[in-house]
Order: structure tokens, then C-alpha cells, then sequence
């Protein structure tokens, strides 16, 4: 009998449009049209520094920030089909809800949120995303 051998196509996904990894990671990694979008925080990438004058404006920076990293593979929200979001005080859970469903046209993807003691460069919130084209 021939063993069965899958030819897996992984791409790397890397834009300007949002910030550089900040350790040994990528910012995506599409395997067999399957996109792995690493957490993004709110990191402005024209400037390198945080947008976090409140957590509606550090969610949106986060949320524009996984935007980029989608529309550089060719992706877009509807295509999100599970997203982690990482918060450091469940009492934000609401505001940042509200931010992140904006970004949704009512197709939700599947989800977890979970609170954490501490978020890289002590943000608030980090989100992570998977899509599928």
C-alpha cells in the first residue's frame, strides 16, 4: 500500500500596515488557505508607539491592526471563523465587546475571551484570529 502524503502550502504574512513582531513570530501564517493571525495589540504601525488613550481606542487600534494583517492575505472579517481575545480586567468586557462587533456584519465568528494577570507591553487587550478563504 502507497502512504498517503499531503502537500501542505504555507505561506508567510507579513504587512507595514501593522506592527512588526515584537519576538521570534509572524505576524500570519496561511496553511492550505487557512489564515493564523498572530495576537495583535494596539501598536500604531506608522508610529511604533501604543494607542491606548482609553480601551475603545486601544480595541479599535487592535481591531485595524488584524484588518491590515487580513487584507494582506486577501481576507476580509466575514471570512474570520474563530477569534481569542485576551483582556487584563473583565469589568472592559462590554466596551470592548462593543468596539470588536462593530468590525462584524453579523456573521460572528466562534470565540473566547479570557482574562489574563498581564498582556505584552502591559496593554489591555490582545486579540488573536483564524480565517478561512
Amino acid at each position: 500500500m502507497q502512504p498517503i502524503t499531503k502537500h501542505m502550502e504555507k505561506r508567510i504574512i507579513n504587512t507595514k500596515s501593522a506592527p512588526a513582531p515584537i519576538g521570534p513570530y509572524n505576524q500570519a501564517v496561511m496553511v492550505n488557505g487557512v489564515l493564523y493571525i498572530s495576537g495583535q495589540i494596539c501598536i500604531d504601525p506608522a508610529t511604533g508607539n501604543l494607542k491606548n488613550r482609553d480601551i475603545q481606542d486601544e480595541t479599535h487600534q487592535v481591531m485595524q491592526n488584524l484588518r491590515s494583517i487580513l487584507q494582506e492575505a486577501g481576507y476580509n472579517f466575514n471570512q474570520v471563523v474563530k477569534t481569542t481575545i485576551f483582556l487584563t480586567d473583565m469589568h472592559q468586557f462590554s466596551e470592548i465587546n462593543e468596539i470588536y462587533g462593530k468590525y462584524f456584519k453579523g456573521d460572528f465568528p466562534a470565540r473566547e475571551t479570557v482574562q489574563v494577570s498581564a498582556l505584552p507591553k502591559f496593554v489591555n487587550v490582545e486579540i488573536s484570529m483564524i480565517a478561512a478563504g
